[in-house]
């Protein structure tokens, strides 16, 4: 009988710990509904793997299986997801107002002062990089990124990137309010999209993928999967298979990755001061991504003429997390004047974004490999 009693005599009160987190990360997927596609299964896998002698992990354990497959061995999964999201992004707007797609790359100034924090409170240089992109806002990047960078904290990065990018609608704007004043946030804009051919369409995907491959090598297998996705959906002549790539593939890799990236919660390796310090970094991050945004807008504004000046908030949401930042834009807008919308403008900038991440994060894994290689 003393099989029946073994797993419950080697529980540690990290594994107690850790259920406790998994039973958060539900409650918040269910009953707060951010990001339940993966928060839920994230969670569950997290219980998942710290029952003691969980069939999950070891040699045979399905988890660790598609840990090693899916992740490690390849990065198949946050590369696949990219394809979805690629599919469900209408680049429009941002065509039509060409100029905001530097809000895409001002919005990204978080994940290097990040990096320089991180390193200086000891995180080697790969961990303070990888810690870094979580201020992205763009949780499949974070992913690669600590899985190419070897980093030791895969899981409590995943855990600080999807924790944020569902908390946008809290974060954003307080960071927004500290640095805006009512009379910038009511700031109108007009909106007069010019048309955008469907050539255009069709040569954008192929045109950034060349551009962001020539300028960050590593960023191609980002940047190409996320252009892959979107030129299916704008080439017109693969109407189902860019459904299926937004709906099922995108939702089939969301649950799957939720469960996979549990097998980097360990017990023994997340309940530590570094974990604490990540998500603190990662929250560190993700404002100054969003200031930084601000900031350059209001730069901007100080060359254009009345008229033609940018409301600051749309630098905010130059980071990735489409369409939440967008949405909190146009909230905070109609807040301080219920007739200034500021979608349409917003939009623009947080596609941008989607681009600037992943082209951020291929030039971290570019640059910082040859620096550690140099180093040691």
């Amino acid at each position: 009988m003393e099989f029946l009693i073994e797993g419950i005599s080697h529980i540690t009160w990290e594994q107690v710990v850790m259920w406790m987190v998994g039973v958060l990360l539900i409650y918040l997927a269910i009953a707060k509904e951010m990001e339940p596609a993966l928060l839920l299964p994230m969670g569950f896998g997290a219980i998942l793997i710290n029952i003691p002698f969980s069939g999950a992990m070891g040699a045979e354990g399905i988890v660790e299986w598609l840990f090693e497959i899916g992740i490690q061995a390849s990065e198949a999964m946050p590369l696949l997801l990219f394809i979805g999201i690629g599919a469900m992004i209408d680049f429009g707007p941002l065509l039509s107002n060409p100029k905001l797609i530097f809000f895409g790359a001002a919005a990204q100034v978080g994940i290097f002062l990040t990096m320089i924090l991180a390193a200086l409170l000891g995180f080697d240089l790969a961990d303070a990089a990888a810690t870094g992109i979580i201020g992205a806002a763009d949780g499949p990047t974070s992913i690669l990124a600590a899985v190419m960078l070897k980093s030791s904290y895969m899981g409590a990065i995943a855990v600080a990137a999807y924790s944020y990018m569902a908390l946008v609608p809290v974060i954003q704007p307080l960071a927004i309010k500290m640095v805006t004043t009512k009379k910038e946030r009511a700031m109108k804009m007009a909106y007069n999209p010019s048309e955008v051919s469907k050539t255009t369409k069709i040569l954008f995907p192929i045109i950034v993928t060349v551009i962001a491959g020539l300028i960050a090598p590593a960023s191609v297998a980002l940047v190409g999967m996320l252009m892959l996705g979107n030129l299916i959906r704008e080439c017109g002549v693969l109407e189902n298979l860019s459904e299926t790539a937004q709906k099922t593939l995108a939702n089939l890799i969301t649950l799957l990755l939720g469960v996979t990236i549990a097998a980097s919660m360990k017990a023994e390796n997340f309940v530590t001061v570094e974990t604490l310090l990540i998500m603190g970094l990662g929250l560190f991050a993700f404002v100054f991504d969003s200031i930084g945004g601000v900031f350059f807008a209001k730069f901007i504004n100080l060359f254009l003429p009345q008229g033609k000046k940018i409301n600051p908030m749309v630098g905010a949401s130059g980071i990735s997390a489409f369409p939440m930042s967008s949405r909190v834009i146009q909230k905070l807008g109609v807040e301080a004047d219920p007739s200034n919308h500021l979608l349409m403008h917003a939009v623009s900038a947080n596609v941008s974004g989607q681009i600037g991440s992943v082209v951020a994060g291929g030039i971290i894994l570019s640059i910082v490999p040859e620096i550690i290689k140099a180093l040691g």
